[in-house]
């Protein structure tokens, strides 16, 4: 009111007068608004405690303040809690929370409970180790301390260690198979005592073939002897060791013998001999056994003395070309016709059909690994090269042979008949074709064992025995065609 009254009892200014009042304060009011503005942003942007309108002591004692509260802070932080020691054994044990165990113990998570165990180590140098990791030492490792000749004493060592253990282990062994088992010298000893004497291979050879040369011993006791032989010669060591003392060639020379067992039994000792033994093979045909069996079977001898020379001659043949060779310049398949078309003498035809198709497939099969694998020596693939199988069964006439054998009754027979001939047909093509006795024969197999083949099919065999010997039959149909 009071500056209203003064209003009233003043003069009123003119309008010209305002007017001068209001450009004159303009721009002084524009210069303060413009510091006020810059101030103001000055302060946003740096955000310093020093331009706040402080006291500056008052300042200085905030801060420090601070200071010490945030080092306090930072003081708690670091300083570990208080933590219940737990001693762990040597025996696992649970961890529960809240408790600190020593720097060398093995802690572990139980994934059955899902808690944490602990324990001692048992390793004294692993826990010392890891003391030195954990307190930040570094381990003195030092690669040039060992040499190489260390190293190797130190494995020599070690397997000594081992052979110890395992010699530890040898030797309760040898006192468990003690207590069991006697020595061979306390049991020789004792059957000393009862006259029973016990002998090795090689002595049992000796006195046999020593009782079988005697002349003085029968021929009950010289075919006993061959009979016991035969069951030794069945080992290569055996029979290797019969030619070092020159058993061998006694057998050879009952071949010889005038009393048809004799022959038969000597043979069966051979075969048993020659068998898959290459030492023994050369040996025998040295010592003459091929020409004394080719006799044998060529001369009218009893059908058991037959098939034991047979079977000798087939053991002394089989992978070995030498043999071969000299088999067919003796006139052997000549020997071998004769016998296959004597009269009762089915039953070997068929072993003979076997030995040629064995040795027809043998050379094919040794010529063609040779060429594959080169594993095979020289010689002894020059030796296969000359010998003349093939040419020689067609020019003697073993393809017609082998075709009339179709005629035997037994199933088995034809299986291997059959095979002779598929093995023949490269080189019998042409006699084959030429032989209608044969087309006929098949013909008549074929109708055979084609109603076979369906019992067999009906019994819920897809593959089975009269099928294989079918598929065999239009096979050589179809190349015959």
């Amino acid at each position: 009111m009071e500056c209203g009254r003064n209003r009233k009892e003043k003069r009123p200014l003119t309008m010209p007068h305002q007017g001068l009042l209001l450009f004159r304060m303009a721009p002084l009011c524009m210069l303060l608004g413009m510091l006020m503005v810059s101030c103001f942003n000055f302060c946003l942007c740096h955000k310093n405690s020093e331009f706040a309108l402080t006291n500056p002591e008052k300042r200085e004692k905030s801060s420090t303040k601070e200071t010490e509260r945030k080092e306090t802070i930072a003081e708690e932080e670091l300083e570990p809690k208080i933590l219940e020691v737990f001693h762990p054994t040597h025996e696992w044990q649970a961890l529960h929370p809240g408790q600190a165990v020593a720097a060398e113990s093995h802690v572990r998570l139980n994934l059955q409970t899902g808690a944490r165990e602990v324990k001692l180590q048992d390793e004294d140098k692993f826990q010392t180790n890891l003391k030195g990791l954990k307190k930040g030492k570094r381990l003195d490792i030092n690669t040039n301390t060992y040499t190489s000749q260390d190293l190797k004493n130190a494995l020599a060592k070690f397997k000594e260690g081992a052979e110890m253990e395992n010699s530890k282990e040898d030797q309760e062994r040898q006192a468990k198979v003690k207590r069991l088992f006697r020595p061979i010298e306390e049991l020789k000893k004792d059957f000393e005592e009862l006259n029973v004497v016990i002998e090795t291979d090689m002595q049992i050879m000796v006195r046999l073939i020593n009782k079988f040369n005697s002349s003085s011993s029968s021929l009950e006791e010289k075919i006993a002897a061959l009979f016991d032989l035969e069951y030794y010669v069945h080992q290569m060591d055996n029979a290797q060791d019969l030619l070092s003392f020159g058993g061998l060639q006694v057998v050879i020379n009952g071949l010889n013998s005038t009393e048809p067992l004799v022959k038969e039994y000597a043979a069966f000792v051979l075969g048993a001999a020659f068998s898959s033994n290459p030492k023994v093979q050369v040996e025998a045909i040295e010592g003459g056994a091929l020409q004394k069996l080719l006799v044998i079977l060529a001369t009218e001898q009893p059908l058991t003395t037959k098939k034991k020379a047979l079977f000798a001659l087939c053991s002394l043949l089989r992978h070995f070309p030498y043999a071969q060779q000299q088999f067919l310049k003796l006139g052997g398949l000549q020997v071998l016709r004769s016998l296959v078309q004597e009269k009762g003498m089915e039953v070997l035809a068929v072993r003979v059909v076997t030995l040629l198709y064995d040795l027809v497939t043998e050379k094919m099969f040794a010529e063609e690994d040779a060429e594959l694998t080169r594993d095979m020596s020289p010689e002894k693939l020059q030796q296969y090269r000359q010998v003349r199988l093939l040419p020689s069964l067609q020019e003697q006439g073993w393809c017609e042979i082998t075709a009339h054998l179709l005629a035997l009754p037994e199933h088995d027979a034809r299986e291997k008949v059959l095979q002779t001939l598929g093995a023949l047909l490269a080189t019998c093509r042409d006699r084959f074709h030429q032989d209608t006795q044969l087309r006929g024969t098949l013909g008549t197999l074929q109708a055979e064992y084609q109603a076979l083949a369906a019992l067999e099919l009906q019994e819920g065999e897809d593959e089975g025995y009269f099928r294989e010997l079918l598929d065999s039959i239009n096979s050589l149909l179809t190349e015959l065609r």
